[in-house]
């Protein structure tokens, strides 16, 4: 049996598809799926690799646009996720944007695309909006989750840019779809802990949508709220630069 060193020496020296894939499907658990399908997770085409295993592999892979294309057509759930570690954001085009968007069948899929790839391409701000009034639930979950996920890793996005995002946040507080509402949530308060001038638009928004006639608005409101107000939160503000 190899040793994990060996293994990721071979992964390192003889890259293709076929090792990668013949890799994830060493590396599946058949426990493992049965596990995702608990969290919500489409099983379908997964083999049950691990976020973590996906991770090493990414590293002995390095950057590979061509590489990532063929993950993502092979349709297999942790080749996608895989495609989405590996692949070269300055050659992300938009009409590939779309075309990932348009196969999107489980959350975990889009939030590993929007978090690994998407938030880092030239066009993450416009697809956040774009998306957001989309009625699939996976595209519309990933316009969300851009937000989300550009609150966090973009350093050069201005406050205008989250402020912008709040009116789409507040049109669409209403969708009871799971996730779609967990996603209106998540970006509605990493924009609020973003800083104190965006941390005061969150909760007046948070304000806005918990008087729409709706129980996801309200939950979505209230739980946010409740985050955005907290006391550890309020300490990393005071200490956050504008």
């Amino acid at each position: 049996m190899k040793s994990a060193v060996s293994t990721r020496s071979d992964l390192h020296s003889a890259v293709s598809l076929e090792h990668i894939m013949d890799e994830l499907r060493r590396k599946g658990s058949s426990k493992a799926v049965a596990g995702m399908s608990r969290f919500g997770i489409r099983t379908g085409t997964a083999l049950g690799v691990s976020i973590p295993q996906l991770r090493d592999i990414a590293k002995d892979v390095g950057t590979s646009h061509d590489l990532a294309k063929g993950l993502w057509k092979s349709r297999i759930h942790e080749a996608r996720i895989l495609a989405s570690m590996i692949d070269d954001h300055k050659k992300v085009s938009e009409a590939q944007m779309e075309e990932w968007a348009a196969d999107f069948d489980s959350w975990d899929v889009v939030d590993g695309c929007c978090g690994n790839l998407f938030d880092k391409t030239e066009f993450a701000e416009r697809k956040a909006r774009e998306w957001s009034m989309r009625e699939e639930e996976y595209v519309k979950r990933a316009g969300f989750v851009l937000m989300a996920e550009l609150a966090v890793h973009s350093k050069e996005a201005s406050d205008k840019t989250f402020l912008d995002f709040l009116p789409l946040i507040i049109r669409e507080a209403s969708d009871e779809r799971n996730f779609v509402k967990k996603a209106i949530n998540w970006a509605l308060r990493q924009i609020g802990k973003r800083n104190a001038v965006l941390n005061a638009a969150a909760i007046k928004t948070c304000s806005k949508i918990r008087d729409l006639d709706s129980s996801p608005a309200k939950w979505i409101a209230s739980d946010a709220l409740r985050e955005l107000t907290s006391a550890p939160v309020k300490r990393k503000l005071s200490t956050t630069k504008p």
